[in-house]
């Protein structure tokens, strides 16, 4: 059976107060979710602030996930990027022997064509020795890997096994599960979204809100992949309204106010990225403090 599947989360990389990485709330944090159903870690992804962090730290903080976790979760490592050149060589001067998959996102920024996006998948699938999870976020990337490259994707490649679904157009989504190898798995990119992908043949997600309500939102998912979507509806619904203060802002700005408040870490990120504003943060407070009272 794949062990990429169920809830994930994209953990989040806290930091203190003078910019360095605080591992002391990392572990904090892997501890939280460790112990409350989360299926799997996704490290070093775009809600970990991975373009902000150095080649030496990245090194650091794997080293450091790896030994806390001691084989409890599988893990999957995010390498993405807009140069595929430098992403090879990214895979071949990274120990992935504590991974059990790579995340990679399409490329940003260049708007590359379907031609391009499958040219680049193909040589990473060709250098990369642990299975490539697809990642399809055109929100944040600008440009939409469709439903007939995915799927082509699939077939031609046997190490590309997967795909982290963000698109938020569920008619793509469900082209792809109706359409689909059986080997091939269609993972959530949307916390909003999962229900539904679970519903129509998806096996899980990589989630943000995860982090901060792991029990809450693995029961979601578990129940789900049970076929027992009124169970998972009632923890969809008591999740959903906290979408508006995790995303009005930005990811992962959003889940670390959100964590901060939970005592979890401090409300820290790297530029360009900032906490969210002091208005939103107060709701979020007066939200946090009436659904626990």
């Amino acid at each position: 059976m794949n062990k990429i599947c169920g809830t994930g989360v994209a953990l989040i990389t806290p930091f203190n107060l003078d910019g360095s990485i605080d591992y002391l709330s990392l572990d904090k944090l892997i501890d939280k979710v460790t112990q409350n159903g989360i299926d799997f870690l996704v490290v070093l992804g775009t809600t970990g602030e991975s373009t902000s962090i150095s080649k030496s730290e990245k090194h650091e903080l794997i080293k450091h996930i790896v030994k806390f976790n001691n084989n409890k979760l599988p893990l999957v490592i995010g390498i993405g990027g807009n140069n595929t050149n430098n992403l090879i060589e990214e895979i071949d001067n990274t120990d992935l022997t504590p991974f059990d998959a790579v995340l990679s996102v399409t490329p940003y920024y260049n708007k590359p064509s379907q031609e391009g996006l499958y040219q680049h998948y193909s040589a990473i699938s060709k250098v990369c020795p642990l299975p490539i999870i697809l990642y399809n976020v055109p929100s944040r990337t600008g440009v939409n890997m469709s439903a007939e490259l995915t799927l082509k994707l699939a077939r031609d490649f046997n190490n590309i096994t997967a795909i982290k679904e963000a698109s938020g157009d569920i008619d793509q989504i469900k082209e792809i599960l109706d359409n689909k190898p059986e080997s091939f798995d269609v993972l959530s990119g949307d916390d909003g979204l999962t229900l539904e992908i679970i519903k129509n043949g998806g096996v899980g997600v990589i989630s943000v809100i995860g982090q901060s309500h792991p029990f809450e939102f693995s029961s979601l998912v578990n129940h789900a992949l049970d076929g027992d979507f009124m169970k998972a509806k009632v923890f969809h619904d008591q999740l959903n309204s906290f979408y508006h203060y995790l995303y009005s802002e930005g990811n992962p700005s959003g889940v670390k106010a959100l964590l901060s408040l939970q005592g979890i870490c401090e409300n820290n990120l790297r530029l360009p990225l900032v906490p969210i504003s002091n208005n939103l943060y107060e709701d979020l407070k007066i939200f946090l403090d009436n659904e626990t009272n």
